[in-house]
């Protein structure tokens, strides 16, 4: 027999009381909240957010670690994810025990019950962490290849060094942004045709691409690397990741330091981080390397997830989505763990609330790639959305992530990542 919630949870949610995510949140305008309302951490419960600030002011988290601690009384998750393993799995056991159908503290409490529960509908969701890096890798070989084939052709499609290290770049941590956040189309310049000086203007090749991020737990000290099998202490959980891309802007910059005007502009990520505690069960052995990675990556669990992920476009003007492509977690070349160990190998030090993106999640058939760049075949395959023609996206489009991870009668889900184009502005 399974855990059961006192509070009702449908079959199909994504964030039963096998999952409790966490996000942060204040109460929207609507309900007395809004711009004046404080942000706070909570969990998601079925259609509820349960407000981890009200949970500790009344002495609820009465475990060693979090007895008194002030972690849940701030305005982001950042010092509850530098706190560690521990303290996580003290605070999953303390929820489980206080969401459940047999424990009278909260079922029993109407008024306290009433303070900390709060329905999903009637809050604002807001970025989880404070982030103050974010470096995003580049680990599906699905994707390396497609894109090494459209740009450089069939000789050598994938780079040498792509299989002895965890490729990445630095992205821009400021203009990462919550679901629901609307994206403007970016300027900037294209490659040139014929004799023309390069194309200045709004982007012509929008983009999505599928994408997880890791949220850092516990950082490590400068000139201190961590080892590549104790790297899952250092990852809190994780969140779909939309990171938007103007392909035309990023394949005339990109030559000789990599992506920058055509990345920096937007990158959407979801509210609620699912913690590696809640993925366990859907953990999955990771593809075998080829060649075998130097001794520091690696590892003696080779673990991905088993996380199906969707991408729906609902076109402009358009009342319903459509599905575009499916995809996989599993289909990342290079695990988790060997990202962040990597990061830190030559001394790089990491801080709690970082984000680490996956890159692009392609699988090898043709409908689970995760971006139009690869759907199109960098617009030479255009993709028919229910009678609405797209090479890439176009203004009004509405671009939406999911995923959900199936156990057995219950459901561990990321709810959704979505973000609607605007027009450039001029």
């Amino acid at each position: 027999m399974g855990l059961i919630s006192f509070v009702e949870v449908d079959l199909d949610s994504h964030f039963p009381i096998e999952n409790l995510p966490y996000g942060v949140f204040r109460p929207s305008s609507a309900c007395g909240g809004g711009d004046a309302a404080a942000p706070r951490p909570g969990v998601a419960i079925g259609d509820f957010v349960l407000d981890l600030s009200v949970v500790s002011s009344a002495g609820l988290f009465d475990g060693p670690i979090l007895n008194n601690s002030p972690c849940f009384l701030q305005a982001s998750l950042n010092m509850f994810v530098g706190l560690g393993r521990p303290a996580w799995k003290e605070a999953r056991l303390t929820l489980q025990r206080l969401l459940s159908v047999d424990e009278p503290t909260l079922r029993d409490n109407s008024s306290l019950r009433e303070k900390c529960l709060l329905k999903m509908s009637e809050v604002e969701m807001l970025l989880p962490t404070v982030i103050g890096d974010y470096t995003d890798f580049f680990s599906s070989m699905h994707h390396a290849k497609n894109c090494g084939l459209i740009f450089r052709g069939p000789a050598k499609p994938i780079q040498e060094n792509w299989f002895h290290l965890p490729i990445a770049y630095h992205g821009r941590a400021s203009s990462v942004v919550i679901s629901g956040t609307p994206i403007v189309r970016p300027r900037g310049q294209a490659y040139p045709t014929g004799n023309s000086p390069p194309y200045f203007g709004p982007t012509q090749k929008m983009d999505f691409e599928l994408e997880m991020a890791a949220i850092v737990g516990p950082g490590n000290e400068l000139g201190k690397p961590i080892d590549v099998n104790i790297a899952a202490d250092h990852i809190f959980g994780l969140v779909l990741m939309n990171d938007w891309s103007a392909r035309d802007i990023q394949a005339w910059e990109y030559v000789p330091l990599g992506p920058f005007l055509g990345k920096s502009f937007g990158t959407t990520i979801s509210p609620w981080i699912v913690t590696l505690d809640a993925l366990e069960p859907f953990a999955c052995e990771a593809p075998k390397q080829d060649p075998e990675p130097l001794p520091y990556l690696t590892e003696s669990k080779h673990v991905n997830y088993d996380i199906p992920l969707e991408v729906w476009i609902k076109p402009a003007g358009h009342e319903h989505p459509v599905l575009v492509t499916s995809s996989n977690f599993s289909n990342l070349y290079w695990t988790l763990t060997q990202q962040l160990a990597h990061h830190t190998i030559n001394g790089c030090n990491l801080r709690p609330g970082d984000l680490l993106g996956t890159g692009t999640i392609s699988g090898p058939e043709e409908g689970s790639v995760g971006c139009l760049l690869e759907l199109t075949w960098n617009g030479q395959k255009p993709q028919n959305l229910n009678g609405t023609i797209r090479k890439f996206l176009e203004d009004g489009d509405e671009v939406m992530f999911k995923a959900c991870c199936k156990g057995k009668g219950y459901n561990v889900g990321f709810g959704s990542c979505t973000g609607k184009i605007q027009p450039a502005i001029s």
